[in-house]
């Protein structure tokens, strides 16, 4: 009985969700260590997207993620239709916890070359190509990163 209890208590102590979607980060993810937290890793992190005019529209920082929607890349406003091919991107970071009081942050640059409605949509996105627009802007945020949170 008092086990049970136990076990009971440390369940209802526990609360076993989060807001992170299950993805995992594309291979080519950019990445970055910095000497912060996952939280304020990830707010500085939207902070600096932010500066490059990047539509963050969703920011959790206690799970260390957040997204944008689909978005042009030459307007940075929303994509009327499907979003296929370069023109239509989607930027997501993920930011984990690294060494003690660092955190590693992963940003993707996304985009669908074709559509097909027989496969996961997750599996049809790829990385930019180095060089596109939307990922130099992306680059430029995190080298601010560097810069200010970065290893001296």
């Amino acid at each position: 009985m008092r086990t049970a209890l136990l076990g009971l208590a440390c369940l209802a102590g526990c609360y076993p969700t989060t807001t992170r979607p299950d993805l995992v980060p594309v291979p080519d993810a950019s990445r970055l260590e910095v000497e912060l937290f996952v939280p304020e890793a990830t707010r500085a992190l939207a902070l600096a997207l932010d500066v490059d005019s990047i539509p963050v529209v969703r920011t959790e920082p206690d799970d260390g993620w957040l997204t944008t929607d689909w978005f042009d890349a030459a307007t940075l406003g929303p994509v009327s239709g499907r979003p296929l091919g370069l023109d239509a991107v989607r930027v997501r970071a993920f930011v984990d916890p690294a060494r003690p009081n660092h955190s590693l942050i992963q940003v993707e640059v996304v985009y669908r070359a074709v559509a097909d409605p027989a496969r996961p949509p997750r599996d049809l996105e790829m990385m930019v190509p180095v060089g596109h627009p939307v990922r130099e802007r992306v680059q430029r945020a995190l080298e601010r990163l560097r810069e200010e949170y970065g290893e001296r």
